[in-house]
């Protein structure tokens, strides 16, 4: 396999970026003469994250640039060999050196797709040597992106369809790769955009952003733009001195709102006065540097209507602060008096925008139903998933040569599901999600309007199911290391993850005691399960 030329795949993940024994397991199937052995490892999870019942599949994009581009270096070899036993046979390292994905095919869920416990998000085989050597970055690359889109999905879930969620959580992220993950498969999930440039120049995500209370306390009110002046939105007329005009406005503002001249922090005042000059088209004020009601609102409506005046439109206000839902309800009330007093009925409408560590329960508070709040932002409780920081997910051999291999353990639910094996939706009549299976790949699909037995996983009893439609779920993406169909855009992915969850039933979508998805398997498949659990794998 050619490597591509592709900065992000050196940056979501190195070869080395790996667990010590995967490179001594490595060393001992090179030692037994198993290295070219065909294998297959499945990845997935035992359980949904965040009490729910769906989780969001991700990561596939990484995963493919990283198989791509997988080739150990000399000094990663170098590096190897330093940590190996001094006796290791030099022909093991330039085995190592000769190393790539060519060999290798991957079949996975589409990314966005809804993945339950124990369905395959990835299937990888190769040569043994090889595909366990891609473990730890494949569970690296999958689980965390899985699970931050995941967890976006569950918060546009409660904010409904018409708020703006952004992610702005880059400086409280788990590092920077960390942060360009979350940045990345937030927008997936369901966000609107974010705050990371990187992952807008990287991946195409959206970018929102505008001044923090430091650019706001800067100013102390007695600094003099080198350039007040300011030309009409849409007509060649003089240019105006922006800075006398908000003065004049303030006067108005101020005997609307009950105020005094003199409260408004004329720093504030100045650094608004600043920020629309630069960004006359897109002004936004944060207004709780010092005092909403008495600072942040007047000396806004003044810059507001100054630059209205002039034909420019501000885009909105920032909370950060206090009772959020709250002060946008008396905010919006005092926008739609201030539009009417002074004939500027653009203001009544523009948007309200909040942020302050925003949960699950915040989230679902501001999105209630009469809310003045249209953008929120969410930085710590999107990025670290404090609720449940992994998705737990696993890499397991399935078979080897061709025959099954199956993990035992004195744990049952870390019992493997051994053999190459192929997964399926079943749907009912308008196209509901019934269930998955897992057959067997060598086995029939199940047809639509055919009678089906299967066993629901960890159930003792089958049960028969008569699917009005079918749909097969892992598709082939890489094939002896090529490409088999173009990747997906992020912004398709995000379109599909949605799709795929207005599909799934309000009883699994809730985010408290949903119901249960049911993941089944063939008749096939659970006599293998039996066959080999008693009497060993072989």
């Amino acid at each position: 396999m050619a490597a591509e030329q592709d900065s992000e795949a050196r940056a979501a993940a190195r070869p080395l970026l790996t667990d010590l024994y995967q490179a001594t397991m490595a060393l001992g199937y090179w030692r037994a003469g198993r290295a070219r052995e065909q294998a297959e490892f499945e990845l997935f999870f035992r359980g949904c994250p965040f009490g729910g019942a769906f989780a969001l599949a991700a990561g596939l994009r990484d995963c493919v640039r990283f198989l791509r581009a997988f080739r150990l270096r000399d000094a990663d070899v170098q590096f190897l060999a330093s940590v190996l036993p001094p006796d290791t046979d030099p022909a093991f390292f330039e085995h190592l050196r000769a190393l790539d994905c060519s060999d290798v095919t991957v079949r996975a869920l589409p990314e966005g797709s809804l993945a339950f416990p124990n369905v395959p998000l990835l299937q990888v085989s190769g040569p043994l040597l090889v595909v366990q050597l891609l473990e730890t970055p494949l569970l690296c690359l999958v689980s965390y992106a899985s699970l931050i889109a995941t967890n976006a999905a569950r918060l546009r879930l409660i904010a409904g369809p018409e708020k703006r969620l952004l992610e702005m959580g880059l400086r409280r992220a788990q590092g920077p790769d960390g942060g360009l993950t979350a940045s990345t498969y937030s927008y997936l999930g369901g966000f609107d955009g974010s705050s990371n440039v990187l992952a807008g120049q990287l991946r195409g995500v959206p970018l929102a952003g505008t001044l923090a209370h430091s650019f706001v306390t800067s100013f102390s009110g007695t600094e003099v733009p080198p350039d007040p002046m300011l030309a009409p939105a849409a007509s060649p007329g003089p240019k105006v001195d922006l800075t006398a005009r908000v003065e004049a406005w303030l006067d108005g503002v101020c005997a609307h709102l009950g105020l005094g001249v003199q409260e408004p922090h004329r720093g504030e005042r100045a650094a608004f006065v600043a920020y629309a000059l630069a960004f006359p088209q897109a002004f936004q004020g944060l207004l709780d540097t010092y005092s909403v009601q008495r600072s942040g609102l007047p000396n806004f409506l003044a810059v507001a209507l100054a630059l209205g005046e002039l034909g420019y439109r501000a885009v909105g206000i920032r909370l950060d602060s206090g009772d959020l839902l709250q002060q946008a309800q008396e905010i919006r009330g005092v926008f739609r008096t201030v539009s009417a007093r002074f004939q500027m009925p653009w203001l009544e409408s523009i948007s309200i925008a909040v942020s302050n560590n925003i949960d699950e329960k915040e989230l679902a508070r501001l999105a209630q139903e009469g809310s003045e709040v249209n953008v929120i932002g969410i930085g710590t409780n999107v990025v670290t998933c404090p609720r449940q920081p992994s998705l737990g997910c696993v890499y397991k051999l399935v078979s080897v040569g061709g025959q099954p291999r199956m993990k035992l353990t004195e744990d049952p639910e870390k019992q493997t599901l051994p053999g190459s094996k192929a997964a399926f939706r079943l749907l009912g009549p308008e196209g509901s999600l019934l269930l998955d299976v897992l057959q067997l790949a060598e086995e029939p699909p199940p047809q639509a309007g055919q009678e089906l037995r299967v066993w629901p996983h960890g159930a003792r009893e089958a049960c028969t199911v008569r699917p009005a439609g079918v749909e097969p779920l892992l598709r082939l993406w890489v094939q002896q290391g090529q490409l088999c169909e173009p990747l997906p855009s992020l912004a398709e992915s995000r379109a599909f993850a949605q799709l795929s969850l207005s599909r799934l039933s309000p009883e699994h979508k809730r985010l408290e005691w949903p119901a249960l998805y049911q993941v089944a398997l063939s008749d096939k498949l659970r006599a293998l399960v039996d066959r080999l659990g008693a009497g060993g794998s072989s």
